[in-house]
């Protein structure tokens, strides 16, 4: 089942929006999805870095546990989820659509 998301769509002379539903395709959701995958590789190095780093910085000892205990830490704090990604993936979708007028 693919992914979809609902999306205001205001209407002159309305004081309510319309909801229009946005459905990714396949290939768009595997892209949200890699694009996902790429960033969250990232951020976890990064978090490893920055973790080893606060770990010199206040002297403790440098166990890879406690390193990746504090990385791991970071990452749940900075990481985004997949969801996410296919959100803003359907928001551009309808952006794009909403400038053309048409629907889906």
């Amino acid at each position: 089942m693919s992914y979809s998301k609902s999306f205001p769509r205001t209407l002159s002379g309305s004081t309510y929006p319309q909801w229009e539903e946005i459905f990714l395709t396949e290939e768009e959701e595997r892209e949200a999805e890699e694009s996902c995958r790429e960033e969250n590789k990232h951020l976890m190095v990064q978090c490893v870095d920055d973790a080893k780093e606060l770990m010199q910085q206040k002297g403790l000892k440098d166990y890879q546990s406690d390193l990746i205990v504090l990385a791991k830490t970071l990452f749940d704090k900075r990481a985004s989820h997949a969801v996410y990604w296919k959100e803003r993936r359907a928001k551009e979708k309808f952006d794009r659509l909403s400038q053309h007028g048409n629907s889906q």
